[in-house]
């Protein structure tokens, strides 16, 4: 009896463990995937779930649970650009049908922002100003582009340049759009990323454009990350995937935000 008590134990604790590894890289898990991924009840997993949650080790959300956001981490480019990128390349897509030809628009740096870069090679005449070298690589091949990059400290993290420096050239110009990504979007607090720096910056490019577009999957809902970049009333359209939160949505909605829902 002790011994298949043991037994219970150890199974319990490895599927745990592989409970955490797949919130730890997919941000998000549901109920019904793990009890047919583990051949037990979804009794069990919810189980699981809440046993998890009380450790401090992940967040209960309707149906499943999301992984628990740790607020000043400021993860590699690389680590990101592997998280949602399904969403993130639907949203980029789409974001991108926002913009016209003749315009100057702004591009932060990030993994979402990246992928509406990758999706304006139709434009014509159009001018991307982005603090990102990543975005910036990603343009070179785009004759029709003109691509103006800030001086600024490099965040080795995100291969992004900020500072004073960068606020200050960014400051001369006034753009037509914006387009941020974000670590973190509440419907209370607003927008936040984990480094001072590029919110300030982020800031400024807020400030100095006409439209602001935030490009976001939905794991960064409900989420508030270290530096605060902008309240919500100050951004006019949210491009986001369908599993958005369903009181983040309608508290959005009821702000007169725009809300573009892909997939």
């Amino acid at each position: 009896m002790e011994y298949q008590k043991n037994l219970n134990k150890d199974e319990t604790s490895q599927r745990r463990s592989k409970i955490l590894e797949k919130i730890e890289f997919e941000g998000t898990v549901r109920v019904k995937e793990l009890s047919e991924l583990h051949h037990v009840s979804k009794v069990t997993i919810r189980n699981d779930l809440d046993q998890l949650e009380k450790k401090n080790l992940l967040v209960r959300a309707r149906g499943g649970a999301m992984k628990l956001q740790r607020v000043g981490i400021d993860y590699n480019l690389n680590v990101k650009s592997m998280k949602h990128s399904l969403e993130k390349q639907a949203i980029g897509k789409k974001a991108a049908e926002l913009v016209k030809d003749g315009e100057t628009i702004i591009l932060d740096s990030g993994t979402t922002t990246l992928e509406v870069a990758k999706n304006l090679d139709k434009f014509n005449n159009l001018t991307v100003i982005t603090n990102s070298l990543h975005i910036a690589g990603q343009m070179v091949d785009t004759p029709n582009v003109r691509v103006i990059v800030p001086g600024g400290s490099l965040r080795r993290n995100s291969l992004s340049l900020v500072g004073s420096s960068a606020e200050e050239i960014l400051k001369n110009y006034y753009c037509d759009k914006v387009f941020i990504g974000v670590d973190g979007i509440d419907s209370n607090y607003g927008i936040s990323t984990p480094n001072f720096e590029e919110a300030h910056l982020n800031n400024v490019m807020i400030d100095n454009s006409r439209e602001v577009i935030v490009v976001t999957d939905s794991s960064k809902f409900k989420h508030r990350s270290f530096a605060s970049i902008a309240p919500l009333s100050k951004i006019h359209t949210i491009v986001t995937d369908k599993n958005i939160p369903a009181d983040e949505k309608q508290a959005i909605e009821n702000l007169g935000i725009k809300l573009i829902i892909v997939g």
